[in-house]
């Protein structure tokens, strides 16, 4: 039996000038956002994407040109299939990522998939916490594929806000960061992340319980609180608050000198963490005589790769082999 786990992400621009059709796919897709009635979703799309280019592609020419999500799902996915081959004799697997914005995308993924041979597969979402707009357009974008490819046999791993090695993972990179300052009693953690619509949440979308269910597990076991606020919004919608710049700065009038800042809904390096946190904030707070100090991502951290290696043999029903 060989198995195929396709690890759902959004994707992003591999060069400068990939930067506009990946934000007309990206702004297309009405699970993300509603640009009007249906007809006119793409047409505002291009305009969006070709008003907005210009300023994106400046902001990931800082951060080398290029996305690095695919070169880390890659990495993630490589890990994970070694440690599947590791903990399972009798099974082979085969892990690549599948992108929803751009390459590769899941259905071409599927399809490599099928020619090397895999019978059984496995989506694989790398959002811990389910929203519609992530989640769910990029497993509603799998199983269109699988259902034109006539594939039938799979199972979806969809969400994992409190799984006990997420939750170490999370652990690990907040106590690296903890680490770093020099009053380890007199500084403040906030948790960043990504904005959602207001509507979609009053919709019954469950993303903000899910993110307070991590923050809820991972207080439990550092005795650490912080506070919940939210970045990246874009489009002329109502996005959740309160802003996660809007917060920093709240701390720095109050007088706090030193924050650290988890990005919650990132598993992944992106241009959320390299710029926006990393420049943009940092810099914010430089000015008010703040110091602001990011966790790492957690990108191929052992805990958060046998998270993903215990969510696959647990979704397949597949016992590891023991003594693993």
């Amino acid at each position: 039996m060989k198995i195929g786990v396709i690890l759902l992400n959004m994707g992003g621009p591999d060069s400068l000038e990939a930067v506009r059709p990946f934000l007309f796919n990206l702004f297309s897709d009405r699970k993300i956002i509603q640009l009007g009635p249906p007809f006119l979703q793409k047409p505002i799309a291009w305009f969006i994407a070709r008003k907005r280019a210009p300023k994106s592609a400046a902001c990931y020419k800082k951060i080398g040109g290029r996305s690095p999500l695919l070169e880390i799902t890659t990495r993630q996915a490589r890990a994970l299939e070694e440690e599947l081959s590791r903990s399972v004799t009798g099974t082979s697997f085969l892990c690549v990522p599948g992108m929803r914005y751009f390459s590769p995308r899941t259905p071409d993924q599927l399809e490599m998939l099928i020619r090397q041979g895999c019978k059984r597969f496995v989506a694989l979402s790398m959002y811990p916490h389910y929203s519609m707009a992530t989640s769910g357009t990029s497993l509603e974008d799998f199983k269109a594929a699988a259902k034109r490819l006539g594939i039938k046999d799979y199972v979806t791993v969809e969400s994992y806000p409190d799984h006990p090695l997420y939750i170490k993972a999370l652990e690990e990179v907040l106590r690296s960061a903890v680490g770093r300052l020099h009053d380890r009693n007199g500084f403040s953690l906030i948790y960043s992340a990504h904005s959602l619509p207001k509507k979609m949440v009053e919709q019954g979308d469950p993303y903000v319980k899910h993110v307070e269910r991590t923050i809820s597990a991972l207080e439990k076991n550092t005795g650490i609180k912080g506070r919940l606020c939210f970045q990246s919004r874009s489009g002329p919608v109502k996005w959740l608050e309160p802003q996660t710049d809007e917060t920093l700065i709240d701390m720095a009038e109050r007088g706090v000198k030193e924050i650290v800042c988890l990005p919650i809904s990132f598993v992944s390096d992106h241009i959320e963490t390299l710029y926006e946190i990393d420049m943009l904030y940092e810099d914010m707070m430089k000015e008010r005589g703040v110091r602001l100090i990011r966790t790492p991502a957690l990108n191929d951290s052992p805990y958060f790769i046998g998270c993903l290696k215990d969510l696959v043999l647990k979704r397949l029903g597949i016992k590891a082999s023991k003594g693993v």
